[in-house]
């Protein structure tokens, strides 16, 4: 019997949480035939990509599909995805991200493939850019949600930020976590001192971390200001920035600026995450704007305690007071504070850091994957 053919649709496979949950969805949903389009992705490749393509995963170059608005790019890579979908006979077209979003909806429109979902991973109505263009987003998302089957929302929070915005009637939308594989977590690798050492971190520092692109969205930059005040009280603290991105070179210039260098560790992309993670002592998380936090979920299964963000899905992970504390977004002294309570009580720490490990676990991808494939079944059954 032939499996059904779904084709995902991103504009990069980097490190980032929307392309892990496009990755793992393609390669776990064995009932499915999974082609991935993607445009050029620059820097660090997602290690996920490998596992797919072990599994049989299909991929296809689209050469224009890129992050950045780019009016001639962006038709050119309308027209390679409809030309995709116009050569194969996709029975479901799933895209991921914003701008990949709406591309690959249209052309899937155009192309007439039956069943269309898409999951914004989060969404830029707010934290990327200004009002005018923000609005603009608004509104392409309202026109392509009006013939998209179903929309995900990867937490309950999100799908209120969209039912708010208007993107579309609740009828459509479907709450499917992010799932992440926590596999790599039960393997054997380096220690905690072996980490340490390795950065060059004092292995009875205080260690504050956070994991992700360094990009102006996930606000490391008040986290480097937070750390510069938590810094004058707890003089055995480190900050770790475990990640790269085009905000590296300014966050470094900053940590110069408010004296605190010499404590901050730029550890740029690790392939052992939850090494990494083990070495840490609290996790920070200080995104403006957040869909859920695949990161974030890693921290709290390692069992750290957070201090995170008020925004998008993070509040649905983070029961406050019990997994971490939460924080207004874009504002270092409040972050600082929450931080410093953490930072000078270890029992509240080892309490917090084992209730996040058991919660964490309800983020498994293999209740993504049996959610979402519950999903793909009834929209195929209807498509009959």
């Amino acid at each position: 019997m032939n499996r059904p053919r779904v084709l995902h649709v991103i504009t990069r496979l980097d490190r980032g949480g929307s392309a892990e949950n496009t990755l793992l969805s393609a390669a776990r949903m064995e009932a499915y035939a999974a082609t991935v389009a993607v445009g050029l992705t620059q820097g660090e490749h997602s290690p996920t990509e490998a596992l797919a393509r072990e599994r049989g995963v299909e991929f296809v170059a689209v050469p224009h599909l890129v992050r950045p608005i780019r009016p001639l790019q962006d038709l050119r890579a309308l027209w390679e995805l409809w030309r995709l979908m116009r050569q194969r006979p996709f029975d479901l077209v799933h895209t991921h991200t914003s701008k990949a979003g709406l591309l690959g909806r249209a052309a899937a429109r155009l192309a007439g493939v039956p069943r269309l979902v898409h999951p914004a991973h989060g969404h830029v109505f707010y934290g990327y850019y200004g009002p005018a263009r923000s609005r603009l987003f608004v509104w392409l998302e309202r026109w392509a949600a009006g013939f998209t089957d179903r929309l995900i929302a990867l937490t309950s929070a999100e799908e209120a930020d969209q039912l708010r915005f208007g993107v579309a009637p609740a009828a459509k939308f479907a709450v499917i976590h992010s799932g992440v594989d926590f596999a790599p977590f039960h393997r054997q690798g380096a220690g905690r001192q072996e980490v340490r050492a390795g950065l060059g971190i004092d292995p009875e520092g205080l260690v504050i971390g956070t994991l992700g692109r360094l990009t102006a969205v996930k606000g490391q930059a008040d986290l480097v200001r937070a750390f510069a005040l938590v810094g004058r009280q707890v003089e055995a603290a480190w900050l770790l920035l475990v990640g790269d991105g085009e905000e590296r070179e300014a966050l470094e210039d900053l940590a110069h600026r408010l004296g605190v260098r010499d404590r901050v560790v730029f550890a740029g992309w690790r392939e052992q995450v939850p090494a990494v993670l083990r070495a840490m002592d609290i996790f920070a998380f200080p995104s403006l704007n957040e869909g859920m936090g695949k990161a974030l979920v890693e921290a709290m299964y390692a069992g750290l305690p957070v201090v995170a963000t008020r925004v998008g899905g993070v509040p649905e992970l983070i029961r406050e007071g019990l997994d971490g504390l939460l924080v207004s977004p874009s504002q270092p002294a409040e972050l600082a504070a929450a931080l410093l309570r953490l930072a000078l009580d270890a029992p509240q720490r080892q309490m917090m850091g084992r209730a996040a490990a058991q919660h964490a676990g309800e983020y498994s991808v293999e209740k993504m994957i049996e959610k979402l494939a519950a999903l793909y079944g009834v929209l195929l059954e209807e498509s009959k």
